[in-house]
């Protein structure tokens, strides 16, 4: 298939290359030159394993190239497939705006015909107002719209694109299945047809019960810590249930960041209000997980007490393990709030280089994990990077003394967990 993906930021530059792959004859589009100057040249705007790799044999071979040219995006292709990564303040509004924009942009240039396919995460709704804007405008050029929850996972990208369990796609037209089957056919047969609003609210649906998970198993482990029980044991008990499953959001640890799960929470809450519903549960969840984001301050607080001049050691900044994202990292926030208690910080990522100016000036960065511990007495593990795993307790404590370690998610247990020689503290056990 000739495809436009039109949005070139992580979820986009991920489709573009998984589709081109394929074998299709894809073009990226997007407004952002620099961006396209430097996806041509076969640099990614983010690391995402693999991305790179795969996205240079696809301009090797031909089947993908890079455009900031409406026009020339849009020639003779069948599907135009919108995936702009939709973006979120810091109170997890999305600018819903920002995208419409964009994708108006390209009404003018689009042939009788073509499918518009929309990944990005935009509330219910979205696309109907598209196809009225689009019917407004140009009522005798015929084109057909269609939603697609997209199912990015940092670090793992590609493997969800090209191995998925299956794929939601929404669609006005049934005349549209069989272009969308040779779509998704090299990657899967599995296609759960619906409405576009169905599809729409898949996605809010989805994401808000992952994050409902999260928010339930955290607060039994916040319970489980003081009565004495270990949440590890209750959640394998909950997975181990037919009703729950194995693969369920029950682990318990860090509260859910980055805004992806918070988005869909707060368009349903907004939906709830725009037609006079309540959503009690979908509120309680975000508040539940906004207190829980402070567990590590409240365990630091309670074993050091007043933290002005105290060092404290961090291992792993980004968002999460595979990717070199920072914005809306705990790891960061954590970092910077230990900066206004008066600390010292210290931090290690091997994902991360060279920090941006205004971290820079309040984390100390180091180019491996050891030396990040002199001076230290705590160590927090913010990012579960596996190259952690393969240090060990008694090269932590050549540089360290009677060590307290903070680990959200029991992530070093098998280092630290069972050894006297250190403080290790995590959600939902009581330390002994």
């Amino acid at each position: 298939m000739k495809i436009c993906v039109s949005g070139l930021w992580h979820l986009g530059t991920v489709t573009a290359a998984c589709l081109a792959s394929a074998g299709n004859d894809v073009t990226g589009l997007d407004f952002d030159a620099t961006t396209v100057e430097q996806l041509q040249a076969g640099h990614p705007p983010l690391y995402e394993p693999g991305l790179e790799e795969l996205l240079r044999q696809g301009l090797n071979n031909g089947c993908l190239r890079f455009s900031s040219d409406i026009p020339n995006g849009l020639c003779d292709v069948e599907l135009v497939w919108v995936t702009y990564d939709t973006p979120v303040d810091d109170e997890d509004r999305a600018d819903v705006d920002f995208v419409l924009e964009h994708v108006i942009r390209l009404f003018p240039y689009l042939a009788s015909g073509t499918l518009v396919l929309l990944s990005s995460q935009l509330p219910v709704g979205t696309t109907r107002r598209l196809e009225k804007v689009y019917a407004a405008s140009y009522p005798g050029k015929p084109v057909s719209f269609g939603y697609s929850p997209e199912n990015l996972r940092l670090g793992k990208a590609i493997d969800a694109f090209t191995r998925p369990e299956r794929v939601v796609v929404g669609l006005r037209n049934n005349s549209d299945q069989e272009r969308v089957r040779k779509l998704f056919r090299p990657f899967t047969e599995r296609i759960e047809w619906m409405s576009i609003e169905s599809a729409e609210m898949t996605k809010h649906a989805l994401n808000s019960f992952l994050a409902m998970s999260v928010a339930f198993i955290n607060e039994v482990a916040m319970l489980s810590e003081e009565v004495g029980a270990d949440a590890k044991e209750i959640e394998r008990a909950l997975k181990t249930d037919a009703r729950i499953g194995p693969r369920a959001y029950l682990s318990p640890g860090s509260a859910f960041s980055g805004g992806t799960l918070a988005r869909d929470i707060l368009f349903l809450s907004e939906i709830g209000k725009a037609h006079n519903q309540s959503t009690h549960l979908l509120s309680a969840v975000q508040e539940s997980n906004n207190a829980h984001r402070h567990w590590v301050r409240r365990k630091i607080q309670e074993h050091l007490g007043d933290l002005r001049g105290q060092t404290v050691a961090v291992w792993g900044l980004t968002y999460k393990p595979g990717t070199d994202t920072l914005r809306r990292s705990i790891s960061v926030e954590l970092c910077e709030w230990l900066v206004e208690q008066g600390a010292l910080v210290r931090a290690h990522d091997p994902a991360v280089k060279v920090l941006p100016n205004e971290l820079a000036q309040k984390i100390k960065l180091f180019s491996s994990p050891l030396p990040v511990l002199e001076e230290a007495s705590t160590l927090v593990i913010g990012t579960e990077w596996p190259e952690y795993q393969s240090l060990t307790a008694e090269s932590v404590l050549s540089v360290m003394r009677n060590p307290l370690v903070l680990d959200p998610n029991r992530f070093l247990i098998k280092t630290f967990g069972s050894d006297p020689r250190f403080r290790y503290v995590t959600v939902g056990k009581a330390m002994l």
